[in-house]
């Protein structure tokens, strides 16, 4: 039984050899089949190959999301910059048309002699004289002429306000050294009065070598009057009259000059034995202190801090630009890039 089996079995085997000499072309096409089926079966190891494009895909996208975050970044910091530039415009402007007022302090040995202009209408001056560190001796026959040791000029001149009126002023030298506290005592008597009070007015100006000095001594008073404040000092009583100087600078580059004052009043005792219907007055002028306040407005907005800002403002405006272009074309380049590397994908796929 094993000779026909085995001779059906070469016969097959012989008619196999037969087929495939007769048609080579069968085969071969046989053995691509194979190869791809090979291939496909290889397809999971490929598969794993594909994660390296997708990777750098992945990276491309965090970059260009980066970059758009960085580019609202610089935008929103060109909206600050922009709001600064208009900020410091605004202040700049705002500081021009409010000035600050500036005080300063300078300090002298000696002044300069002020004038004291006295209106003592029907008073009489009876002493006047300079003393030193703040004594005044006591008084000798009060009521009575005494020495008139300081420099004094009589002076009439019309109303600066009615001019219809003549007025009479009495310009006495006031003290000038103030390290040694010099002072000026004056003592003024009124021997009757129809009012119901008794005062004498008084005013002071900054020069009183100004007043000597000028060919115009009346209109000189009327100038003084119109832009100086007056003062009064009563009778029976001793008015201690302390000053201090203030100057200050106009826009138009001018100087003002005021004077400012710390009043005490003491009552006189009057140690007279007959009664009298006189009254006696006193009066004392010294420096305050040393120091001259100078005021002036200052302008605090400088020009070149705001000019160096605005550069300053301007050229991160123009790097921002810069970065945001160029991020712009980054971007544009990797978008164009991706496509293309995809279009040769999808071409190698087809």
């Amino acid at each position: 039984m094993l000779r026909p089996e085995m001779s059906a079995s070469y016969q097959e085997l012989s008619e196999d050899v037969e087929r495939i000499s007769e048609n080579p072309t069968d085969e071969r096409e046989g053995e691509m089949e194979v190869r791809e089926d090979a291939s496909s079966v290889i397809l999971p190891d490929s598969e794993l190959g594909t994660t390296a494009p997708s990777l750098r895909f992945s990276k491309t996208c965090l970059k260009n999301v980066f970059s758009v975050i960085l580019l609202f970044i610089y935008l929103l910091l060109m909206a600050v910059a922009v709001f600064l530039v208009y900020q410091t415009i605004s202040d700049f402007r705002e500081k021009l048309k409010h000035p600050v007022m500036s005080v300063s302090y300078k300090e002298v040995f000696l002044y300069d002699a002020p004038g004291i202009a006295f209106y003592p209408g029907k008073a009489r001056l009876l002493s006047c004289k300079h003393h030193y560190y703040d004594h005044i001796p006591p008084l000798i026959n009060p009521g009575q002429p005494g020495d008139i040791e300081c420099t004094t000029q009589r002076i009439n001149y019309t109303d600066p306000f009615t001019n219809q009126t003549m007025k009479y002023a009495l310009v006495v030298q006031g003290p000038r050294d103030v390290k040694k506290k010099e002072l000026v005592f004056l003592q003024f008597h009124l021997n009757g009065t129809d009012q119901d009070f008794s005062a004498i007015d008084y005013l002071l100006f900054s020069s009183f070598q100004e007043f000597i000095n000028s060919p115009e001594k009346a209109e000189f008073m009327k100038d003084c009057e119109s832009s100086y404040s007056s003062w009064k000092f009563s009778g029976g009583f001793r008015t201690w009259v302390r000053m201090s100087l203030v100057k200050t600078k106009e826009e138009d580059g001018s100087e003002t000059v005021e004077f400012k004052q710390e009043t005490s009043v003491v009552n006189y005792i009057d140690q007279r034995t007959e009664p009298r219907s006189d009254q006696l007055f006193f009066v004392v002028f010294e420096w305050k202190d040393p120091f001259i306040q100078t005021v002036q407005d200052i302008i605090t907005a400088n020009p070149w801090n705001m000019i160096a800002l605005l550069c300053g403002i301007f050229l991160a405006l123009f790097k921002a630009a810069d970065f945001a272009k160029l991020s712009v074309k980054w971007m544009i380049k990797i978008r164009k890039r991706h496509l293309k590397r995809k279009s040769q994908v999808m071409n190698h796929i087809n």
